[in-house]
């Protein structure tokens, strides 16, 4: 569906911006502090999104269900293990350990459940064979 993919693109956006700054940042400061959560903000965020977004855009999933559980999976699962990452390799916060780990996993997983939502889509029928 179309508000899927419109949803994806901007938030791919997004991750897109802030990905391209920490880049310009790191480059500009000599530092690489943020390397690791570039790298992902970039590969999840932007590109996965991205990627998501231009499935929705041609196909229409045989579930609105399993869709939309996918989509919000995908985009609560990129800034989830993104922050996650954030606060487990920069420790901005001093943060518990155990609660920065809980943090980290918990974003990863839920990103792993939209990886998992979105192969099951890719198996169904979509709209157009259902009929």
């Amino acid at each position: 569906m179309n508000k899927y993919s419109k949803t994806l693109l901007r938030f791919s956006a997004v991750f897109a911006m802030i990905g391209a700054f920490l880049g310009s940042h790191m480059a500009g400061a000599g530092g690489y502090e943020f390397k690791t959560v570039h790298a992902h903000i970039l590969v999840v965020g932007w590109l996965t999104l991205f990627a998501w977004a231009v499935y929705y855009k041609i196909f229409t999933p045989a579930s609105t269900k399993v869709a939309t559980a996918h989509v919000w999976t995908a985009i609560i699962g990129a800034i989830g293990l993104t922050a996650g990452m954030w606060l487990y390799y920069l420790r901005p916060f001093n943060l518990p350990d155990g609660l920065v780990t809980v943090l980290f996993i918990v974003g990863g997983s839920i990103l792993l459940l939209s990886f998992l939502l979105f192969l099951i889509l890719t198996f169904m029928k979509t709209e157009e064979e259902v009929k």
